[in-house]
């Protein structure tokens, strides 16, 4: 019997060969006891009350794409980024021996450079109604595209996991280490929890807004502690090496915002200028990081100079840093650390969010399990993580660090070659009717194969504590950027090939 394929964007998308309508949330409460007749009452009725989104991973039809907030996409990337995170990311500049100036000079050049490609990508959104991951699947496969979306899973935990620790010993340095960090971080994890369990409405509304006490903050924490920002360690001329090793660590915090820039745009209206929503994200994307991994950087090279901040920094590191600076504030200053934890906040909870949306994706059987219920999943499994990470962070965060903009790289070159080569930027080529039917998608040999080999020169170009590569020796790491460029140059004959022998 054969089936009607309805035009790109509308109708409903499909769970399998054979499914006409993809169940919402309310639908899957109301059917069935395959839950607690309890449960099913209180979700029923959060459904009601109209905070939780209900959709998950399914496709967005053309007809529900009706947002308009096109700013949204400034404000959700600003507020990811108006934060500690990239404060702390800009600390590890002094590590690998680099002067302030070089430091800058660093973060300026490789944000302006990779930040390009989650605000690119993000704009794929509105036009094709998919997530990010689901895109994923028109070249990497229906199953194959497991791959990426474990990585993407243990890279978003990663980041929950970094955040915890930073707002944790934020809350702990204003008591004086009364509050253990361990208190804290359950803190962090628990209103955390709050934001990402509504979806993608109160995400927006939330990240709005957000960032304007976020700034205000950093800005105060500036102002207490810039007399002593001028005291720098003296660091060594720049090398090749640590100006690559450093702009790695750059990228790693950049790019892999390209696998989740998507999910934050599905319901945004089509008929808006790509263009200009690109300029949204792109500066949502650059403004805060590139100021605040400097001001990071700042404070790293300080830190030997100013005695305050070093024992700060040894009793409960970043948090203890802050709370050294606003020291001279009192009352006052120890209110801004709380603020400046909960800072944190606006990053971990769009972070939650799509990871509850991969969740769905690397089990599609869990599509009609609600995406909420993987919020409070995520959160158990990233609050212990983070007790135990916080016991020697800065090297567990380098560690975490060396490894994501590896295959991030990878994976955004297959993306984008894709959609531009293969696709022709035509967004009606993503037929919603396709987007869980394997034989309707790509085989993924194609994908996987060039990001897999691509690793073969990848691991010769890394500069890790643990592993040093015979290129990497002579020009430090350049693991990431040989990823992008390998897999972009591999993926073109193969995915020729694959589409010859498959016609897909």
């Amino acid at each position: 019997m054969s089936r009607e394929v309805r035009p790109y964007g509308h109708g409903s998308p499909v769970l399998g060969e054979d499914a006409e309508k993809a169940p919402g949330l309310s639908e899957v409460v109301a059917s069935g006891d395959r839950r607690p007749r309890t449960l099913r009452r209180a979700l029923t009725a959060l459904i009601s009350a109209g905070p939780i989104e209900e959709r998950g991973v399914m496709p967005v039809a053309l007809e529900d794409r009706t947002a308009t907030n096109y700013s949204s996409y400034f404000s959700i990337w600003a507020c990811v980024n108006t934060n500690l995170l990239p404060i702390t990311f800009g600390m590890l500049g002094p590590l690998y021996g680099l002067s302030l100036r070089d430091c800058a000079l660093v973060i300026v050049f490789f944000c302006l450079l990779t930040a390009a490609i989650p605000a690119y990508l993000g704009t794929l959104g509105p036009q094709t109604g998919l997530r990010q991951m689901i895109q994923a699947r028109y070249s990497f496969g229906r199953y194959l595209v497991s791959v990426p979306v474990v990585l993407n899973l243990a890279t978003l935990t990663g980041f929950c996991v970094v955040i915890c620790v930073v707002g944790g010993q934020c809350l702990s340095a204003v008591t004086g280490g009364s509050l253990a960090p361990a208190v804290g971080i359950v803190l962090m994890g628990l209103l955390a929890l709050l934001i990402s369990f509504c979806g993608y409405r109160v995400l927006h509304q939330y990240e709005r807004f957000a960032w304007v006490p976020a700034l205000a903050a950093i800005a105060v924490a500036v102002g207490c502690g810039a007399d002593r920002l001028r005291e720098q360690a003296p660091a060594r001329p720049a090398t090749a090496a640590a100006v690559l090793s450093f702009g790695m660590i750059v990228a790693s915090y950049m790019i892999p915002y390209a696998c989740l820039s998507s999910d934050f745009t599905t319901y945004l209206n089509p008929k808006f200028s790509s263009v200009r929503l690109f300029l949204y994200g792109y500066a949502g994307l650059i403004l805060p990081s590139v100021l605040l991994m400097i001001l990071g950087a700042a404070i790293g090279g300080a830190i030997d100079n100013v005695p305050e901040w070093q024992e700060g920094f040894e009793a409960t590191q970043v948090g203890g840093v802050l709370a050294a600076m606003l020291s001279r504030a009192g009352g006052f200053g120890s209110f801004v650390v709380v603020v400046l934890s909960l800072t944190m906040l606006g990053n971990m909870s769009a972070t939650m969010y799509s990871i509850t949306l991969n969740c769905q994706i690397l089990v599609p059987q869990l599509v009609v399990v609600p995406r909420c219920v993987f919020s409070v999943v995520i959160t158990a499994v990233v609050i212990p993580v983070s007790i135990r990470a916080a016991d020697d962070f800065f090297p567990n965060l380098e560690n975490f660090v060396a490894l994501i903009a590896y295959w991030s790289a990878a994976f955004v070159a297959v993306l984008i070659e894709e959609h531009v080569v293969f696709r022709r930027c035509r967004y009606d080529t993503y037929d919603h009717d396709s987007w869980n039917v394997a034989s309707r998608l790509p085989l993924g040999i194609a994908a996987l194969a060039a990001s897999a080999l691509s690793f073969a020169l990848v691991i010769p170009s890394m500069s890790q504590v643990w592993f040093m590569g015979p290129i990497a020796r002579h020009s430090g790491d350049i693991g990431f950027e040989v990823a992008l460029v390998v897999t972009a140059t591999l993926y073109l004959p193969f995915r020729f090939l694959e589409k010859r022998f498959s016609g897909r």
